[in-house]
């Protein structure tokens, strides 16, 4: 309840409550950071305290949203810790003279396991999403980049966990999907996709 009550002074405007925020988030916030950044082992060159505090920053520069709970408040931090790595991504792609970078997309706390992708074709696939059905997309980033559960999800988005459980799977199915067909494309003519 601590969380909550500082967040919602920090909507209020109070920005001395984020010193009080931070003490309370940071471990859980390294923690996201760490699950991130081994999914791209050899290709970041972020560290874990350096993924962290680019986010703090982007929350600090923000405009603060409603935060409903703690979880939602870390649903936001995963989202701007996504910001943070797909902006590292086409920057290095950038530097490398378009060449994509790879990183492994291991959904946490998940079965299935993706074959590995660019990063930044994954912010493609998922702003594309975003348009669809902002549902769908919202699961994945929760799932993807905030290591939550079905059951956090739903209490996040005050939805049934049921409902939550077959949206995510659709929307899972529907990303690898698209992923396998930005990959095909991506291939060369000579090479066949299925």
């Amino acid at each position: 309840m601590e969380l909550t009550r500082l967040l919602r002074r920090l909507k209020a405007g109070d920005q001395d409550a984020i010193d009080l925020v931070i003490p309370l988030v940071y471990d859980e916030l390294k923690r996201l950071a760490r699950s991130h950044l081994r999914r791209e082992a050899r290709t970041s060159p972020l560290e874990t305290t350096a993924l962290v505090h680019e986010a703090f920053l982007k929350l600090v520069r923000g405009k603060h949203p409603a935060y409903e709970n703690r979880t939602h408040f870390y649903g936001i931090a995963a989202k701007l810790m996504r910001q943070v790595l797909v902006d590292a991504a086409r920057s290095r792609a950038a530097e490398k003279r378009g060449r994509g970078q790879e990183v492994s997309l291991t959904y946490a706390r998940d079965e299935g396991v993706l074959p590995n992708r660019s990063i930044v074709a994954l912010d493609d696939v998922l702003r594309q999403l975003e348009k669809t059905d902002p549902l769908k997309a919202e699961l994945i980033q929760m799932r993807y980049f905030g290591g939550m559960t079905a059951q956090e999800s739903a209490l996040a988005l005050d939805k049934p966990v049921h409902s939550v459980r077959r949206e995510l799977r659709l929307a899972q199915a529907w990303l690898r999907k698209e992923m396998a067909a930005k990959a095909c494309f991506q291939e060369s003519a000579s090479r066949r996709c299925g």
